[in-house]
């Protein structure tokens, strides 16, 4: 991987969430050559209530005297459900994802991730209850986004309850606040049996990020590029077809980052995915 390289592709931090803070993985990061990044929203690494007004300002200008940027911040989420059936966990998640809003604000982040929410693989609730619940959050966050002067970015997840491109998309255009954006990603297209190219085009017009790693169909994993099913050569024309213009985000979840994060974008420029950054 070398420096052009680097520039070009995002990461996500998420494998240095138990390992670094959030400062400590942009420094490395940047170290290496990558320019812009989303940072998991995780105790101990990026936390809203372990971040005073002072070190939120510290963490940002670590980010803006060095030329950098924060994509988004990103809250995992297996740990909130927007869509819950109980009402105690709907309030818990909007109430972490509100502090995470607020916080991407004072860090000068672009974005917030947000999932549409998770159903009981055993006995979902019904899908206009679901959807409810999902644009009840919409409500409730994009005022405290639009306050923070920051976005809000939907993605596709195979565990949520709007799987696909085209759900998602038809919930949103439903819900019909144009500046909701998407983050698409791969790795979950495919885990969830759907054709990522199709996918893209399907979101075309609300994409804002791509998020990309790699998985088998039969395990849901984020593993570095090139050792599961995800046909990044055939993705590469379609970001083109699509008009996608910003980097690609690195989403890896491995135990050695530092080797596979650099490997991974190796196998994306053989692949022909852009380098002008």
């Amino acid at each position: 991987m070398d420096a052009t390289s680097a520039a070009a592709f995002a990461v996500n931090d998420y494998s240095y969430t138990q390992s670094h803070t959030a400062a400590e993985s942009i420094r490395l990061l940047a170290a290496r050559g990558h320019r812009a990044f989303e940072l998991m929203v995780y105790p101990g690494h990026l936390w809203p209530d372990d971040l005073d007004a002072t070190a939120r300002d510290r963490l940002r200008r670590l980010v803006e005297e060095n030329g950098l940027r924060i994509v988004t911040l990103n809250m995992p989420n297996v740990d909130v459900n927007v869509a819950a059936a109980s009402p105690a966990m709907r309030r818990y998640s909007l109430d972490l994802l509100g502090d995470a809003v607020r916080l991407a604000g004072a860090i000068g982040a672009q974005a917030v991730l947000v999932g549409p929410g998770k159903p009981n693989p055993l006995f979902p609730m019904q899908l206009a209850d679901m959807t409810g619940h999902f644009f009840a959050a919409l409500d409730e966050l994009l005022p405290v986004a639009h306050d923070a002067g920051v976005g809000l970015w939907v993605e596709n997840m195979p565990f949520a309850f709007l799987p696909l491109a085209a759900e998602l998309m038809d919930a949103l255009e439903r819900y019909g606040a144009d500046e909701l954006g998407v983050v698409y990603d791969v790795a979950n297209a495919v885990f969830a049996g759907e054709d990522p190219s199709e996918g893209l085009r399907r979101v075309r017009d609300r994409l804002r990020l791509v998020h990309v790693s790699d998985t088998p169909r039969d395990s849901y994993r984020h593993d570095p590029i090139g050792g599961g099913a995800v046909d990044f050569a055939a993705l590469a024309s379609v970001l083109a077809e699509v008009g996608y213009a910003e980097r690609a985000m690195l989403e890896l979840i491995t135990p050695d980052p530092d080797r596979d994060i650099p490997a991974s974008v190796d196998h994306l420029v053989a692949a022909g995915w852009p380098v002008s950054p």
